[in-house]
């Protein structure tokens, strides 16, 4: 790369060989190879359903075991107990699978699991026969495309509803969220060792009958969000979350905080993840206020052993549907939701969180046919979305699909300028870069700032990411990055 003139000078321009076509007045992001190329977004796809397994199946529960790149899909069969299987998926995004073998041979409902990198293993809880029965754990670690489990550890003897589970990659601890005593919201601490796990002490969080308990880790923050159902009135339920630190196998918690916008509550299904490149707690819930059953996200902060909350966003209006799950792509930056929505079809969206705000694409269908009990899991392998589910469509046999969201080649940092002419792929190309005004636009106003869109165009309001292109002098001069 060459930068011609004064390099005192803060107007200039830049020379890189294009990696693909440019157009004169293209937005122009460099390479880390350092080549140029013009701002572009891939649209979201998914891959071919697959099935892998023929049996009435539910419960779904899936981790990414990012030690050997592959997905433990973890669910309840019916009349053959809880079964599990590897799946791998490849840059194209077709799925193969290991051999489908059965966990335990009870009735095993409730299924959550995590994945504990600091000792590659998963944790599975689950139920035998649903909520009113006890909690129970097991610790599985992968060789190959098999599991090899330990031994089942009870981590409450009651009636253990609305259970979740999170891994603490800082204290390399698990922590378990259910409805414990009285239904309160209880938490307790667990350390996995080889193939066993042994929990500390049972902690209240919210001393009200509590639901949909779903914890959440907070990697900058070294903190594990709970979000839940507060039923102070059981037909008024509010969506809460509170701000949990463990020490040594214990864990102790702040104050809890309303998430749900609405005076009169009304939240179900609740969910959440942790954006990493934003460090913000994204929660998902369905609203059953105002736009009765739409799909509703918001953005929390954490700050020492409190956390605050921008304004909810309404990212379906159609139907926000059974058992939901969602994930933290890192390579496209969004959020990944996985739910039942219209026509009962299996749908997934992506949201971009800028701020204390969060953006959705539009959700794309990734199973046109009734879905129940959707999963998720990341693949930072080969940057795809794998969604386990129940397919109406085959006769509730289990499958997969892969989803990839809207992508742009823009980051915060890469924009450099506009092409100053048209360039064929591997020609030197010349880059009106900061401070130069570049003369090739259209349509601008003037003494309006514009900013880089994802597929490239300028816009008067920021993208995600947010990307200062430069201010309009006329309506086809704009000063770079000015």
């Amino acid at each position: 790369m060459r930068i011609i003139g004064n390099r005192g000078n803060t107007a200039r321009k830049v020379q890189a060989i294009a990696s693909g076509a440019l157009a004169s007045g293209d937005t122009v992001v460099v390479n880390a190879d350092g080549t140029v190329s013009v701002v572009a977004a891939t649209s979201a796809s998914t891959g071919s359903k697959s099935a892998f397994n023929s049996l009435t199946s539910s419960f779904f529960a899936s981790v990414f075991d990012s030690s050997n790149n592959k997905h433990i899909i973890v669910y309840r069969s019916q009349n053959n107990g809880m079964r599990c299987i590897v799946a791998t998926v490849a840059s194209d995004g077709s799925v193969s699978y290991g051999t489908d073998a059965q966990v335990n041979n009870q009735d095993c409902q409730k299924i959550k699991a995590c994945f504990d990198s600091t000792n590659n293993r998963i944790v599975v809880i689950f139920s035998y026969g649903g909520d009113s029965n006890q909690g129970y754990a097991i610790v599985g670690s992968l060789s190959g495309t098999t599991v090899s489990w330990g031994s089942i550890k009870e981590f409450y003897n009651g009636g253990a509803a609305d259970k979740s589970i999170s891994f603490d990659s800082t204290a390399g601890k698990v922590v378990v969220a259910y409805g414990g005593a009285s239904n309160y919201g209880t938490a307790r601490v667990g350390t996995v060792s080889n193939l066993s796990i042994s929990f500390g002490t049972s902690v209240v969080y919210n001393s009200q009958i509590t639901r949909d308990n779903r914890a959440i880790y907070d990697s900058a923050n070294d903190k594990t969000v709970i979000a839940f159902r507060d039923r102070y009135e059981s037909s008024n339920d509010f969506g809460l979350a509170i701000v949990g630190t463990i020490s040594g196998t214990g864990i102790s918690f702040g104050s809890s905080q309303r998430f749900s916008s609405a005076s009169t509550g009304g939240v179900d299904h609740v969910l959440g993840t942790f954006d990493s490149s934003n460090n913000k707690i994204v929660i998902a819930y369905k609203n059953l206020v105002g736009s009765a059953n739409s799909g509703t996200a918001v953005v929390g902060t954490v700050s020492g052993t409190s956390i605050t909350f921008g304004t909810p966003v309404e990212f379906d209006a159609a139907l926000f549907g059974e058992a939901p799950e969602c994930v933290f792509d890192t390579n496209a930056n969004k959020v990944i939701i996985s739910y039942r929505g219209a026509s009962n079809y299996g749908w997934a969206i992506a949201g971009a969180v800028s701020g204390t705000s969060i953006t959705f694409d539009p959700k794309v269908a990734y199973n046109s046919a009734t879905t129940s009990y959707p999963a998720i899991s990341f693949d930072s392998n080969v940057n795809k979305n794998l969604i386990s589910f129940v397919d109406g469509g085959n006769s509730e046999y289990g499958a997969t699909n892969t989803f990839s969201p809207i992508s742009t080649n823009i980051t915060a940092e890469n924009y450099i300028g506009m092409a100053s002419n048209g360039y064929a792929t591997g020609q030197a190309a010349t880059i009106n870069a900061k401070g130069f005004i570049d003369d090739n636009q259209s349509s601008l106003t003037a003494g309006q700032s514009y900013f880089v869109q994802t597929n490239g165009d300028l816009g008067l309001t920021a993208g995600s990411p947010s990307v200062f292109a430069g201010t309009a002098v006329s309506a086809t001069k704009l000063i770079v990055k000015g």
